[in-house]
């Protein structure tokens, strides 16, 4: 089977996944709703206008109403969905699902990157600060809101994020170089200093602290489809990026020295895929705090079942990341685990991140003792 054909055949499969997971996901809660209204909700909330009306809406302005134009779209799909069922599942469960996904998503694609950057199967989006950077932005917007000037949770976790990586990236180059090991030596030390400014952040936090412990954790309470917009845009045009660049991730498998000499330009290539890579980590992670073992466990399983061409791996491993995140997160959110004959385990109503870590490190333990993890 050719290279295209396989990834073609793996993306639609993984994609069919997804959306049976999603619809999954809806249908389960405190109030149940089989799958097929489940379907129907989800398609009447998919906005494919299929008129347009121009109609005249009002603004108020000083008291008066100003005439304006006011488009009003007609959508393809009006099934018939009670009310009740329509806003559980579209306005309350599909954008935590959503956010769910686009997080998975994410962090499965930038874990993919690191690990092939640095040909290491123990590496993840964490691995230059990015989770750490975002946290000192996210713990210092809820804990002294009075020193972030722009005054937003996701958006200070989402400069802290960039702004570890790039000083990591800055520290570790020298004369225009930027030797892979050097880059992870100063990623580890940074962590454990910005380690320390969180502690010390949480120490003073006060009040705030259950709030800041609980995003730290990695959670996806409360989410809206304002958390999805700021993240989905990011993610996508990011991981399109780095698509385009899957062919030099191959060749800088073989090292920097025969990447060069195949024409790859490797400081520049490196520069970018560290910059794309932290940048849809930093989206994720802003809006839904520190979710472990995302990034690493799914790449290695997706590796170990596609092979390390990162052509077919990549975009397999976020597609795959996307439905492992709605997965456990649906566990965390209902507080039951489904087993075979209609069986079920309790479990408490927890963030996502303890569910991530609790199913994924046991597993790559297993792996482990399988001689399954390999280096990239």
């Amino acid at each position: 089977m050719t290279r295209p054909v396989r990834t073609v055949s793996w993306s639609a499969g993984l994609i069919v996944l997804l959306v049976a997971v999603i619809i999954g996901s809806a249908a389960l809660g405190s109030v149940r709703i089989d799958p097929v209204t489940v379907a129907l909700a989800i398609l009447n909330a998919v906005v494919v206008p299929s008129g347009v009306t121009l109609e005249t809406g009002t603004l108020p302005v000083v008291g008066t109403g100003v005439p304006v134009p006011d488009l009003r779209y007609t959508s393809v799909f009006s099934f018939d969905v009670s009310r009740t069922d329509q806003i559980i599942v579209a306005d309350i469960r599909l954008p935590r699902i959503a956010l769910a996904a686009t997080v998975g998503f994410s962090l499965a694609a930038a874990g993919t990157v690191m690990q092939g950057f640095f040909r290491n199967p123990l590496a993840d989006p964490s691995i230059i600060g990015v989770s750490s950077g975002a946290a000192v932005g996210a713990v210092a917007a809820i804990a002294f809101p009075a020193l972030i000037p722009f005054g937003s949770l996701h958006l200070s976790a989402f400069v802290g994020a960039l702004g570890a990586a790039f000083f990591v990236y800055g520290i570790a180059t020298e004369g225009g170089r930027t030797p892979v090991a050097t880059l992870l030596l100063a990623g580890v030390a940074i962590q454990a200093f910005l380690g320390a400014v969180i502690s010390y952040m949480l120490v003073l936090s006060g009040d705030e602290l259950r709030q800041a412990v609980v995003w730290m954790m990695g959670h996806l309470n409360n989410s809206t489809w304002s958390d999805v917009a700021f993240a989905l845009p990011v993610t996508l045009a990011g991981v399109l990026v780095l698509l385009a660049y899957t062919r030099d991730m191959n060749v800088l498998l073989l090292g920097e020295e025969d990447a060069h000499h195949l024409g790859v330009n490797v400081e520049r290539t490196k520069l970018l895929l560290l910059a794309i890579a932290s940048l849809v980590t930093a989206a994720g992670v802003a809006v839904a705090g520190v979710i472990g073992f995302v990034g690493l466990v799914v790449p290695h399983i997706m590796r170990l079942v596609v092979g390390p061409d990162h052509r077919i791996l990549l975009p397999t491993s976020a597609l795959a990341g996307a439905s492992f995140l709605v997965a456990t997160d649906t566990i965390a959110r209902i507080g039951t685990v489904p087993l075979p004959f209609g069986l079920e385990f309790a479990t408490p109503v927890v963030p996502v991140g303890i569910i991530t870590a609790a199913l994924g490190a046991p597993f790559f333990l297993f792996l482990l003792t399988r001689r399954e993890v390999h280096s990239v």
